[in-house]
């Protein structure tokens, strides 16, 4: 992979599920991750491969200072956006200020500061409901949800921003994350935990009494939602492709991080239970508002123009890591 040689890089964000593992991988592959992130949602804890500037995207004059502290950085990683769908259904404001005006802020920031590279966490959401799958690029953004909505906002600002000012980006459209790094450092733990696998594993460690299945009455086959899981480590490897891509002279993409792979609801609970030796209590639910029946990736223009293919993203691993990652920190909360 790229050798970031000593390279300082600003991770908006990089004290959350996704950014922590993108620090890691930065370091690892010999550059300094900064990390940009007014711990609402991120872990100080999670911040382990470098400096941390603590500051939030709307406060503007805090925002220019740590760009200031940080002047020899080469590129930015935006990862800092309010992420749950059902709680942007029913606080939108939040969201539009959080992730809209905050993006704002950034892409503000970065010019006053003359950064000209950023890597933006985007969404599978922004497409919407859609019976064509997998999804492609090219294919219309309709989003449904708050959550969809934000993020292709801030796509479209970022468009803008190349077109006008020179902003070179990538904008890497996330399916659904999930697993944790191997060594069990860093993880998933969003508080209040919405998500599928995090929530499977507390039913099926006791620490829950059941997990409820939002809709089972979905067009597929079994009738629950289905998604294309990747894992974190593929996410935070894609992140460095497209650096990589950036000094080869990739000025705008646009591009799907996913498996290509949709699977369902019950399949997940079915392979926890299989890897785990440990079955997941369930029951049924209403669908929740924002939900799509089903998601998964075309990964052709990863390949093509990222180099990218997915390496640690087998259900089986997700699940392996994910649940080596929560007995972790299961354990340390105990003790």
């Amino acid at each position: 992979m790229y050798d970031l040689n000593g390279q300082d890089i600003i991770v908006v964000g990089g004290a959350g599920y996704i950014g922590s593992h993108v620090c890691k991988m930065i370091a690892q592959q010999g550059g300094r991750p900064i990390t940009f992130d007014n711990l609402s949602a991120g872990h100080e804890h999670a911040v382990q491969w470098g400096p941390l500037e603590k500051v939030d995207l709307c406060d503007r004059a805090a925002l220019d200072t740590a760009f200031k502290n940080w002047s020899n950085a080469t590129a930015v990683v935006h990862l800092a956006s309010s992420i749950e769908v059902g709680i942007g259904e029913k606080q939108p404001a939040e969201f539009y200020t959080n992730n809209v005006v905050g993006a704002l802020n950034l892409l503000d920031a970065m010019r006053v500061a003359k950064l000209d590279k950023l890597i933006f966490s985007s969404t599978c959401a922004t497409y919407g409901e859609t019976d064509k799958m997998p999804i492609e690029e090219s294919d219309p953004q309709l989003p449904f949800s708050v959550y969809g909505k934000t993020k292709l906002a801030i796509e479209h600002m970022i468009q803008s921003y190349h077109k006008a000012y020179g902003l070179n980006y990538v904008t890497l459209r996330y399916f659904n994350a999930a697993g944790a790094d191997e060594s069990g450092l860093i993880g998933e733990e969003h508080d209040p935990e919405t998500h599928l696998i995090p929530i499977a594993m507390q039913a099926a460690a006791g620490r829950r009494k059941e997990l409820t299945l939002f809709g089972t009455d979905y067009d597929t086959p079994d009738g629950t939602c289905v998604r294309d899981y990747i894992h974190v480590n593929d996410i935070a490897r894609a992140h460095i492709c497209a650096l990589e891509k950036f000094e080869a002279g990739l000025s705008k993409a646009e591009i799907n991080i996913g498996t290509g792979d949709g699977v369902s609801n019950l399949d997940v609970l079915k392979t926890i239970g299989e890897v785990t030796g440990h079955v997941v209590p369930y029951v049924e639910g209403a669908r929740r508002d924002g939900d799509l029946s089903k998601l998964y990736a075309d990964k052709g223009q990863a390949k093509a123009v990222l180099g990218f293919e997915p390496i640690h993203s087998s259900l089986e691993n997700i699940i392996k890591t994910a649940w080596n990652f929560h007995n972790s920190r299961w354990q340390n909360l105990e003790n």
